[in-house]
Order: structure tokens, then sequence, then C-alpha cells
């Protein structure tokens, strides 16, 4: 079974709640009534444990829920731009406020534009995919309405082919080594330009997507390494999470013994 951590927190968060309002609306009184003047009013365990945990785990749901939530990048899809083992903050007020757990969203704040790189549950290829509902990370190309086509890595929006520019190679530290010295190339896409590993060929045929409305065509970064859109489908727009914003850390391996970069510390990510 999947690990779930919001709704874990969201379970606690209530749960601590109602002990603490229950306690207080109909038990706190009695107990006080019986103390002797002069005792101490010792509180159940349940209830001292509630009443303190429970501005804590509000304060984590909240901040998680609509501020920033962390996120671990698992794999090299993403590369140049993100490594796998680097630590970022997902802005979750940049594509509206959603409930906890639900993902309903109840205040229409923004919406993803082309080139963000946004964190999303994966929809899964079917209702039985066991990966369906985990977080995955790649690069918006596709806004609802766009006709976008690729091949051999050329991407083509609206009938309009995608500039590129040859920009050096890539030089990676700890797992990321194994790609040194593939070129990186400058995608221009309308509005905004970013890096991509530019492999020759490509292990995807060529294809083309209408993006219905209310989805998304994703791309990751490290293009012939990479689930992503053209591999298993579109993002629907109720399982946007939020847009990834800046590297608080890069580590790998149980306490970073597998490598650590702190010049990667506090970059943003475009």
């Amino acid at each position: 079974m999947k690990f779930d951590f919001a709704l874990i927190l969201t379970a606690l968060s209530v749960l601590t709640g109602v002990i603490w309002l229950v306690d207080s609306l109909f038990f706190a009184k009695s107990r006080q009534l019986m103390v002797k003047d002069g005792e101490e009013m010792v509180e159940p365990a349940a209830v001292d444990y509630a009443r303190s945990l429970f501005p804590v785990l509000l304060f984590v749901l909240v901040l998680r829920s609509f501020v920033a939530e962390p996120f671990r990048i698992p794999s090299e899809s993403m590369m140049p731009t993100l490594l796998k083992g680097d630590f970022i903050l997902v802005n979750k007020f940049s594509y509206g406020l959603r409930l906890p757990v639900l993902n309903n969203k109840f205040v229409p704040v923004g919406e993803p534009k082309r080139g963000d790189v946004m964190v999303f549950r994966y929809p899964g290829r079917s209702e039985d995919d066991p990966e369906k509902g985990t977080d995955y990370i790649k690069r918006v190309i596709g806004l609802p309405g766009d006709t976008v086509s690729v091949s051999d890595d050329q991407v083509t929006i609206n009938g309009k082919p995608v500039a590129y520019a040859a920009d050096g190679v890539f030089v990676g530290s700890g797992s990321s080594l194994e790609s040194n010295d593939t070129p990186i190339a400058n995608e221009m896409l309308p509005g905004r330009t970013h890096h991509v590993l530019d492999e020759p060929g490509s292990p995807f045929p060529p294809g083309q997507w209408q993006v219905a409305p209310g989805h998304y065509f994703v791309m990751g970064d490290n293009r012939d390494h990479s689930a992503d859109s053209r591999d298993w489908g579109l993002v629907p727009e109720g399982n946007l999470v939020g847009r990834a914003m800046v590297i608080w850390l890069n580590c790998e391996g149980w306490v970073c013994m597998d490598g650590f970069d702190y010049k990667r510390i506090g970059d943003t990510i475009q």
C-alpha cells in the first residue's frame, strides 16, 4: 500500500482536534469541580497529548497544503534541470488552493504556464496501475487546446517547431556522473527557454497529441530517459499539486554518504 502522508496528517489533526474539543466541552469542567482546593487537576493522557499535538499538526497541515511542500527528486528524468537527490520546495498556491487529500480546488489562483516545472499525481495507464497517484515531476509543454507533436525529440506546438541551440555538455556528480558529456541544448519554448539533454535519436516513436480542455502535455528534460505524456498520456487538471520553486538540498544515500552538492542549495528552478 502506498504511503499517503497527507491523509495521515489530516487524520491525526482531526483526531487530536476532536479529542481536545470534546474534552473541553463536556469533561474538563466536571474534572475541575471534582478537584479539591489546592490540588492540581490532572488531565487524561490522551487529552494532554491531543492538546499539545493539535496546534503543531494543524500548522504543518496548513503549511504543507496551502503554502509549500517538500519533494525529493527520485530519478534522472528531469536532468539537467534537476538531479536525482535534489530536495525541492513546491509552491502549493500557484495553481489554486486545494483541499488536503481530496485535492479539489476551492480557490482558483492561477493555472500552469508553458515551461513550468510541475508536480502532479501520476494519472496511471489504467485504473489498476499500482503507481497511479504517485507524485511525478515534469515540464509543461502543451496547454489545453494545443496540438503537440514530437518526432526524434523535436517538439512542434500548434504547427510551429520549437527552436533548439547547442549549449555545451552535461557535467554531473554522484549518480548523474554516468550522463557526463551528454550534449545539452537550449529548448526555446514560447515564453520560456530552458535546458534539455539532447542525445542523438529517440526511443519514442513519433506522435501527435491534441491537448483536451483541463489537461496538460508534459515531458521530462532528460528527453530519452523520461516516462511522460509521450508514454502514458495527458495530466488532468485535478491531478495538479504545484509548481517547483527552489532546491533546498542535494543529498544521495543515507545521511548523504552517496553524494552531497552544496552548490545546488538555493538554486531556483527554471
